[in-house]
């Protein structure tokens, strides 16, 4: 069974390096905002292992003109446990937090190549695709939450 719940930054730097940055060193898997107060970082395990992540940091883009924005960042599922709902869990479950803390809206640099996984969670692209070194190619997406 599928379990959500508030986990360390230190908790998600395996998965952020395998599946996030496997050909650079573990350290750019640690963010300058992860042990902000405001920031939370979530997993969903499945029988008690961690098997996806996402990162949740208070922090505002000027493309938006809402006052409370929350930026995800380093959301990852280890790939044999994919199709399982474990990404889609995370996002649920961080919503409800988010609401609770009064943000308006949530926004990231999505990979080009889950953009369309990010639209089915009913996110919207905003601008054009931008390169982020050594990364890729990125859109950045956003989604207003519910009153």
């Amino acid at each position: 069974m599928l379990k959500i719940k508030t986990i360390t930054p230190e908790d998600t730097y395996p998965i952020r390096h395998k599946v996030l940055r496997p050909n650079q060193p573990i350290e750019t898997c640690q963010y300058d905002t992860d042990h902000q107060k405001d920031s939370f970082h979530l997993g969903a395990f499945l029988d008690g292992k961690l098997i996806s992540i996402a990162s949740f940091y208070c922090e505002t883009n000027d493309c938006f003109n809402t006052d409370l924005q929350y930026r995800l960042r380093g959301m990852a599922t280890l790939e044999e446990y994919r199709n399982q709902k474990a990404g889609s869990s995370l996002i649920q479950y961080a919503e409800t937090l988010l609401k609770k803390r009064g943000a308006q809206l949530w926004w990231c640099n999505a990979r080009t190549s889950v953009s369309n996984y990010y639209q089915k969670l009913g996110l919207s692209e905003h601008g054009k695709v931008f390169e982020i070194n050594p990364i890729g190619p990125h859109k950045l997406m956003y989604k207003k939450i519910a009153k």
